[in-house]
């Protein structure tokens, strides 16, 4: 992925948590974000950010299509 590509993750539910992991020699959540019903949040990988960890019931958009989580 290069800098200006990004996902975009909406919650089917309330409670779907979104995490963040660092990049180095060992990987550590460095972001947590919980999202209500309906709520979108719009991620980035940077240098500090290497995965994006998601629990629970949410479409992910990408530029390589879309991910259901319950699927």
């Amino acid at each position: 992925m290069t800098e200006e590509d990004y996902v975009i993750i909406k919650a089917k539910v309330s409670g779907v948590q979104v995490i963040g992991l660092t990049r180095g020699q060992e990987t550590k959540f460095n972001h947590l974000e919980k999202l209500d019903r309906g709520e979108v949040m719009i991620a980035q990988f940077t240098e500090y950010t290497s995965a994006i960890k998601i629990r629970g019931p949410a479409l992910i958009y990408t530029k390589h299509g879309i991910i259901d989580t319950e699927q």
